[in-house]
C-alpha cells in the first residue's frame, strides 16, 4: 500500500469536484453494468451473468451520460471505475478510473482549453502553456509526410525508413497509428501538455467531422503529457441516424458479439443537444502529478492482487 498515493488521489478528487462546482457542472452517477455494451472493435468488454441475463461492464459512461443529456440534465461530469479486458502494462490496468464530462453549447476548441485548465490544476508542476497541433501538422513536422494524403505504400515506406519493420500487409490507418506512437508521440515535451486535433475522418468514432485544408477530419482531440495520452475529446455527433450507422458497423466488424445499445440510440432520437465531451484517465493524471512512470504506483490494489 502506498499511503502517499492514496492521499494524493483523495486530494485530486476533491480538486476535480471543486473545479466543476465552480462551473456549475453537475456530478452524476450511471450504471456500471448494462444490457448492451461498447461495440468498438478495438475495445473488449468484461461481461457478467445475472439472473436477468448477460450484462456488460462499461468501458466508459458515455452512453448513459448522453441519455441524461438528451433528457435535459445540462452540463454533467462523472468520476467512476471502468473496465477494459486485456489492457495491462505500465500504463494500463483492466480496472481504472475515468473522469468524463460534457459541456453544452461549446466547441471542442473551447473544451481543449478547459481540459488544459483542469490538468494544470491537478498537475501543479506544469508551468508552460499547452501546445496545440493538428494531426497533419505533427506528421509534416516530424516525418515530412501528409497523413491525410499518403497511401499505404508511402506510409509503409516512411515507417521502414524510421526503422519500423512489420511483415505482412497492413491498412493505411495501421501505418498511421504506428508512426504516431513510435515516431511522433515520443517527440512530445515531458513538461508541457500537447493537444492533437483534426484526426482523420476514419477515426471520428462518435465525433462530428468537418473539412479542413481539403480533407475531411474528425472534430476530436487527444491530450498528452510527454508521450502519455491522458484524454480523448469530441465535438459530439448529434445526428441519431449517424450514431446508429457507426454502432451497427462496429458491431458487425466484431461479429455482433455485443448488442447495440438501443436505449442509447432511442434517447438520441429525442434529441442530443449540441455539446462537446471528453474522457480523462485519472490514474494516468495521478502518475503525472506524482511524477512516477508505472500505474501500479498509484493504484492500491492492481489487477494481479485485487
Amino acid at each position: 500500500m502506498n499511503l502517499t498515493a492514496l492521499k494524493e488521489r483523495a486530494s485530486l478528487y476533491q480538486q476535480v469536484r471543486v473545479f466543476f462546482a465552480r462551473r456549475n457542472v453537475l456530478e452524476v452517477e450511471t450504471p456500471a453494468l448494462s444490457q448492451a455494451g461498447n461495440t468498438d472493435p478495438f475495445i473488449d468488454s468484461f461481461s457478467a451473468n445475472t439472473a436477468e441475463g448477460l450484462r456488460w461492464l462499461h468501458t466508459s459512461p458515455e452512453y448513459p451520460m448522453k441519455r441524461l443529456l438528451a433528457a435535459g440534465c445540462g452540463d454533467i461530469y462523472q468520476l467512476c471505475k471502468v473496465w477494459r479486458r486485456d489492457e495491462r502494462g505500465s500504463r494500463h490496468n483492466p480496472e481504472f478510473t475515468m473522469l468524463e464530462w460534457y459541456r453544452l453549447g461549446i466547441s471542442y476548441q473551447q473544451l481543449m482549453q478547459e481540459v488544459a485548465d483542469l490538468l494544470h490544476t491537478l498537475v501543479p508542476h506544469l508551468q508552460k502553456a499547452p501546445r496545440f497541433f493538428t494531426y497533419r501538422d505533427l506528421f509534416l513536422e516530424t516525418l515530412a509526410i501528409d497523413p491525410h494524403v499518403a497511401g499505404e505504400a508511402e506510409l509503409a515506406a516512411c515507417a521502414h525508413a524510421q526503422g519500423i519493420n512489420i511483415n505482412g500487409v497492413m491498412p493505411a490507418q495501421g501505418w498511421r497509428d504506428l508512426l504516431l506512437t513510435h515516431c511522433v508521440e515520443p517527440q512530445f515535451p515531458s513538461d508541457q501538455l500537447t493537444f492533437v486535433y483534426h484526426y482523420p475522418a476514419s477515426q471520428s468514432a462518435l465525433a462530428k467531422v468537418e473539412q479542413s485544408e481539403g480533407q475531411w477530419v474528425a472534430q476530436r482531440f487527444e491530450v498528452y503529457l510527454g508521450g502519455l495520452e491522458l484524454g480523448n475529446g469530441y465535438q459530439e455527433q448529434t445526428d441519431a441516424a449517424q450514431n446508429r450507422r457507426i454502432l451497427e458497423q462496429d458491431a458487425a466488424a466484431r461479429g455482433n458479439d455485443i448488442p447495440v445499445d438501443e436505449r442509447f440510440l432511442a434517447a438520441l432520437e429525442t434529441g442530443l443537444p449540441e455539446c462537446a465531451g471528453v474522457a480523462i484517465g485519472i490514474d494516468r493524471v495521478l502518475m503525472c502529478r506524482m511524477q512516477v512512470d508505472d500505474i501500479k504506483q498509484v493504484i492500491p490494489f492492481t489487477w494481479e492482487v485485487a
